[in-house]
């Protein structure tokens, strides 16, 4: 297998794994694929789509405290070319209490929304495709 061919887990800690459904679950539609207790002092849970090349994972470290995120400009970014797809996310999220935060970049705000979960880290619904 080629890394062009990979499945690519993005995995972050978080002080409260609940704290982030509202916003990925319920905001951004992901699904729970796994969850863990107590795993050698960790608990945790990967989101994401089924079938799709990509997953987040959140891990809680037991007596451990990780904070927010660094800086406002740490962010994943979402492609969406389909106005109305944007439009339902943006919907989506704002029904489970969550407005645009203007972007640390004002790139982002042209053509997208960006978007603040409960850790401090961002997303943007870039309504635009992506062209490498």
């Amino acid at each position: 297998m080629t890394l062009e061919q990979a499945t690519i887990r993005i995995a972050r800690p978080t002080d409260d794994l609940n704290a982030l459904l509202p916003f990925y679950r319920d905001g951004l539609g992901f699904r729970i694929l796994y969850e863990f207790h107590d795993h050698d002092n960790f608990d945790g849970m990967m989101l994401g789509h089924p079938g799709a090349p990509y997953h987040l994972e959140f891990t809680k470290a037991h007596g451990h405290r990780a904070g927010r995120a660094p800086t406002q400009d740490n962010l994943l970014v979402f492609y969406l070319p389909e106005r109305n797809r944007c439009d339902a996310a943006h919907r989506r999220l704002r029904a489970a209490g969550f407005e645009p935060v203007p972007a640390f970049n004002a790139y982002w705000d042209a053509r997208g929304a960006t978007f603040e979960d409960p850790d401090g880290y961002r997303i943007v619904l870039q309504n635009d495709a992506w062209g490498a």
